[in-house]
């Protein structure tokens, strides 16, 4: 009997690329693959497999060969043996949003969780995303405003869950890998390596300095290198040599003084010595080690002049052309040669300084990747400051268009509170938050300082205020409001603990969170409290900060620390929590009106519900919730002492650490 004419050869809905739609399927062999990249939509390396053995697993490949690697980094386990009717036999995602391995003896394993937004009113997708997480999204049918929010996503930590022998891991070589929001990794080179390709965060880093056997014996390493520490990262596959027991001085000098060694660990008195390249980087706070990364001390090689470039072969044979040319020369008359040799000196001279100028132009901000803009430049990137973005205590920022590496679109903020006659503390402070760089603050790309103007350039955030997003009419999901919160909870961390100089906000509010593309909250404003004391007189009892998010100290003659940013993160928590302000009008709220009050009452009278009423997935996940309004009280606690450290709070609402009953809050004996 031949095919019917009706039967169509192939259709795109049986052979599906990164995304099924509901009432897709995937039979044993069949599988999907990310695109390269988010602009990028050819194949990628992360693969979803329904494989022969009844097992849906996610894979990396290695790109061209098409090989799968050994490391799983998801399995569904539906897989057995012993009895092949347990066994999965395909993937399933029914048109109600429900996905589940269909076993071959009708069974199912659910995938998704038990609570889905009606299929009814919602479009659904599950994708595989080009960062190797797959995600299951759901969009109102409804409200088109409202986007593609996150339902679920597999793995939990994919900078963790990727941990083969081959392969680079969920991010590239050198690079580092962290956890952004809906469990999406975010990718950042460490200080003193840059991208091999500006255009790919999530692929290779490069060294912008060397580091090299060649140069042993050409002066000690305490010359050449020095240290950068950066806590709670490792990259585990790239290990040549452990000792153990040991120091932490000792695995800095042991380190130091080999030549292959880029990178020590050291973690429970013992120490890791690491060559490049660097494989499977990753944050982890649940190591509680010490990175020491080997930089030169000048920093990246000193750039050559036009006509006398820094290789060796190509120096000595610029010279030994530039011999040729002045022996014969020197053979002529004497006044030739006192002509030649002055205008010589005198081109040279010229030349070499316009070119140092080029290359140190008005910055003095040393070995930052600052940019030192004039003011015409920032003008003509403005419009003349035509589009404005917010304002606050510290300026107006204002939407410019500039290329700025792989950026075009920047936010210019205008300062309007620095003293003109502080310069030097201006670049100094400049300087200092230049040199800060995480996935949760929001980087300084340049700055004016020219006569009466100080501008500063950052990042332009394209998803706005955290503000904006909590206090809308549409409510964020519970997963994105619980990865934006431990987002700016590792964010002031770095802040207080990690950065060469520490840092206190000062002005933590939702106002000053900003999200990027992929709703990673981003700390703003960071540094500007210290640099607005330029002009300020420096008493512990100037107030600076926010009505609501001040902390108690600041109305004291005691020393503010950086506990007074753990307070107002404690106030910010609770709002992203309950996505209510911290001061609501009265006559609408009644004894509800103080938010802080009313999660105490909550918390003690075992409410918890009446904070997310009709947040199903908040509310199907109670032990979280208590946690993180628990963390929250701690963090308010009016005696700064009793406040726990922001590396605490990162540890206690990741779930590392346990939570304990917080007391009340409030000293009633003391008049603020």
């Amino acid at each position: 009997m031949g095919r019917n004419s009706n039967d169509p050869l192939w259709e795109s809905f049986r052979n599906p690329t990164d995304t099924l739609l509901p009432n897709q399927t995937l039979e044993r062999g069949s599988f999907l693959v990310s695109q390269k990249s988010q602009a990028n939509f050819t194949q990628g390396r992360f693969y979803l497999r329904m494989l022969d053995n009844g097992n849906m697993v996610l894979v990396t490949q290695s790109v061209p060969s098409n090989m799968d690697y050994d490391d799983e980094y998801y399995n569904t386990q539906t897989s057995d043996t012993t009895n092949a009717t347990n066994s999965g036999d395909k993937l399933v995602f029914e048109e109600n949003g429900v996905m589940y391995v269909l076993k071959r003896n009708n069974q199912r394993q659910i995938l998704t969780p038990r609570s889905i937004p009606s299929g009814s009113d919602n479009y659904h997708r599950v994708t595989l995303n080009f960062d190797g997480v797959l995600s299951h999204y759901y969009h109102s049918r409804i409200l088109n405003s409202s986007g593609w929010n996150i339902l679920w996503s597999q793995p939990n930590n994919i900078c963790i869950e990727i941990d083969g022998d081959k392969g680079p891991g969920s991010c590239g070589y050198n690079n580092v890998c962290s956890l952004g929001s809906n469990n999406r990794p975010v990718c950042n080179c460490p200080k003193g390596y840059s991208l091999v390709d500006p255009n790919d965060a999530y692929g290779d880093c490069k060294p912008v300095f060397s580091i090299s056997c060649d140069e042993v014996g050409r002066g000690s390493p305490e010359d050449l290198y020095s240290f950068i520490m950066i806590r709670d990262t490792d990259w585990p596959k790239s290990d040549f040599q452990i000792i153990s027991p040991s120091t932490e001085q000792d695995c800095q000098n042991a380190c130091l003084n080999d030549c292959f060694c880029v990178v020590a660990i050291y973690r429970s008195n013992s120490c890791w010595k690491k060559k490049l390249p660097l494989s499977n980087g990753r944050i982890d706070t649940n190591l509680n080690s010490k990175a020491f990364m080997k930089i030169r001390k000048d920093g990246v090689p000193p750039l050559s002049i036009p006509g006398f470039p820094n290789s060796g072969s190509s120096r000595s044979k610029n010279w030994r052309n530039l011999s040729v040319v002045l022996s014969a020369l020197l053979g002529s008359s004497v006044l030739v040669n006192i002509l030649f040799i002055s205008v010589f000196c005198w081109g040279f001279f010229h030349i070499y300084k316009k070119k140092m100028k080029i290359l140190r132009p008005t910055s003095h901000v040393a070995d930052s990747m600052c940019h030192s803009f004039t003011y015409k430049e920032l003008v003509e990137a403005t419009k003349d400051f035509k589009e404005e973005l917010g304002r606050g205590a510290f300026g107006i920022v204002y939407k410019g268009v500039m290329p700025i590496g792989s950026r075009n679109v920047v936010a210019i903020k205008k300062l309007d509170r620095v003293a003109h006659e502080a310069e030097k503390e201006f670049i100094t402070e400049v300087n200092v938050i230049s040199q800060t760089h995480h996935k949760n603050l929001v980087r300084l790309l340049g700055y004016c300082n020219e006569g009466a103007h100080r501008l500063l350039v950052y990042e332009y955030m394209s998803n706005g205020t955290l503000a904006s997003f909590i206090f809308g009419d549409l409510k964020p999901t519970w997963s994105q409001r619980t990865n934006i919160a431990m987002g700016v909870a590792r964010g002031l961390a770095y802040l207080h603990e990690e950065c060469s100089t520490q840092i206190i906000h000062c002005d933590i509010k939702p106002q000053n969170i900003l999200l990027d593309d992929h709703h990673v909250a981003r700390i703003s404003d960071f540094g500007l409290s210290k640099l607005m004391m330029i002009n300020q007189s420096r008493t512990l009892t100037n107030i600076r900060g926010t009505r609501g998010y001040v902390a108690p100290e600041w109305f004291r003659n005691s020393q503010v620390t950086v506990k007074v940013d753990v307070y107002s993160f404690g106030v910010l928590l609770l709002e992203i929590i309950t996505c209510r302000k911290n001061y609501e009008n009265e006559e609408s709220y009644g004894p509800e009106a103080i938010l802080t009050d009313w999660v105490l009452d909550c918390l003690q009278e075992g409410k918890l519900e009446a904070l997310v009423q009709s947040d199903f997935e908040a509310l199907n996940d109670k032990k979280q919730l208590e946690r993180f309004v628990m963390v929250g009280v701690w963090c308010i606690q009016e005696d700064p002492s009793t406040r726990p450290t922001m590396r605490k709070v990162c540890q206690m609402l990741e779930g590392s650490v346990e939570v304990t009953f917080p007391p009340c809050p409030y000293n009633f004996s003391i008049t603020i």
